[in-house]
């Protein structure tokens, strides 16, 4: 996975592997992965991008009048899955999508992202590095194959077996997507019960949200082979620290860091705390794009490790962005607020279109808050001028309309319909009537 691909090799590797099936897979703008499966017979086909599809069913594309859609195969995404029958395996394309005139469609995020880099490109770089974190939780399936809330372990962060019972799981997680091509850095129980995390090794921001997508899908597939179901739900239980996907990011120019400086401050260049000012500047506004559902917020709250205040630092962990102390190339920026629910094509498009903004206007960094943000009192986090996280779903959407940098990194497609699919799942949120209200009113009034 990840190097040139040609036909005369796919097809070579097909012969080999016993592949029967093939996915055309793609992902829509809430971040869910879509596929279409062909027999092997439809192939060429596919390669020579004439396969059609219904672009009206998939949440964010198109109206029921203007359906056609085509997916244009990613060569270079070819993979056969490891698990599939050894009768007829299955293999995949990531694919982008085409509109029938040949243009490319302004609401696929894989394109979005695109756009984004070659706005990047013209600035003279040539490459933006990314790598993730993506925490999981690990539940038991009930008699019904169904997932309960009953954890598969009570093990805490770097836990071995038998406390971390999960480790049989992740192990195996971890072998699958080795097979797939993925180069593994770790592999560890995270804080809370039930929750983990694999760390693959970084790459350029396409291929890396393609990976993400890919990861999500293995671990959830190789769970419910252990019995267990397998959820990037930023905070599936209360009390316990919630799951994340810290994203480290670089900027290259013909294979040199450009945040790297040996004479610089911090040993960091001028471009680094140009685009951390940037990030800093826009991160209330790419928090909807980031934390994009109702239960993000419930992550983003003091006490349980997530970042919930905007600010950054050279050394400690509370602020929402972090660099580390790695030099050379691996000097990077981490953005800690980011979490798995996130559609990673939206999201690097959006911290890559911050970051420009801060390189492009000459943004002049904060100081770095090297205290305890969480230790701080309101007033203090003012003085220091620390800014809050939007502590609800609408409350982000409002400050994302208002950011037309943010707005223009998603194309007017994609933002019109993100806000138009958050409004709605805002005001089920709001009308519903929860659990925690009936304990609380219905026999006290």
């Amino acid at each position: 996975m990840g190097s040139k691909m040609t036909k005369e090799k796919i097809y070579q590797v097909i012969e080999e592997e016993n592949v029967r099936f093939i996915r055309l897979q793609f992902t829509d703008m809430l971040g869910t992965i879509k596929n279409v499966e062909i027999p092997l017979s439809q192939l060429e086909k596919a390669m020579d991008n004439k396969m059609m599809f219904d672009g009206s069913s998939i949440e964010g594309f198109v109206r029921i009048e203007e359906s056609d859609m085509y997916l244009y195969p990613d060569m270079d995404t070819f993979v056969v899955y490891p698990w599939t029958s050894d009768k007829g395996k299955v293999a995949r394309f990531i694919c982008d999508i085409y509109n029938p005139d040949g243009t490319p469609f302004e609401g696929c995020p894989r394109y979005n992202l695109k756009r984004n880099l070659k706005r990047m490109e013209k600035l003279g770089f040539t490459a933006f590095n990314i790598g993730t974190e993506p925490e999981f939780f690990l539940f038991k399936l009930d008699e019904k194959g169904d997932p309960s809330l009953e954890l598969n372990d009570r093990g805490g962060y770097f836990d071995l077996a038998p406390t971390d019972l999960g480790e049989n799981c992740r192990r195996d997680i971890v072998l699958e997507l080795e097979e797939m091509g993925f180069e593994i850095e770790a592999s560890h129980h995270e804080v809370a019960p039930g929750q983990h995390e694999i760390d693959f090794k970084y790459s350029d921001a396409v291929k890396h949200a393609d990976d993400i997508q890919t990861f999500k899908l293995v671990v959830k597939t190789i769970a419910r082979k252990h019995n267990l179901h397998a959820t990037f739900m930023p905070k599936p239980l209360f009390g316990v620290n919630g799951s994340g996907m810290h994203v480290n990011m670089s900027l290259f120019k013909d294979g040199q860091n450009m945040f790297f400086d040996e004479k610089g401050d911090m040993k960091l260049s001028e471009l680094t705390f140009q685009f951390t000012a940037g990030i800093i500047k826009h991160a209330t506004s790419f928090t909807a794009v980031t934390n994009p559902t109702v239960n993000s917020y419930k992550r983003l709250v003091p006490g349980y490790e997530a970042p919930c205040y905007v600010a950054w630092s050279g050394q400690n962990r509370s602020p929402l962005v972090r660099i580390p102390y790695s030099r050379g190339l691996s000097t990077r920026i981490e953005a800690r607020s980011v979490d798995p629910a996130a559609n990673p094509y939206m999201a690097m498009a959006v911290l890559l279109a911050s970051g420009l903004d801060g390189i492009e206007n000459k943004l002049e960094a904060p100081s770095p808050v090297d205290r305890n943000i969480y230790a701080m009192d309101k007033a203090e986090r003012i003085k220091n001028g620390v800014k809050d996280l939007p502590a609800t779903l609408m409350d982000a959407l409002e400050e994302l309309e208002k950011d037309e940098v943010i707005k223009e990194a998603l194309g007017e497609h994609l933002y019109e319909h993100f806000i138009e699919a958050k409004e709605i799942e805002w005001d089920m949120f709001r009308t519903t009537v929860h659990p925690w209200e009936r304990e609380q009113y219905l026999t006290s009034y």
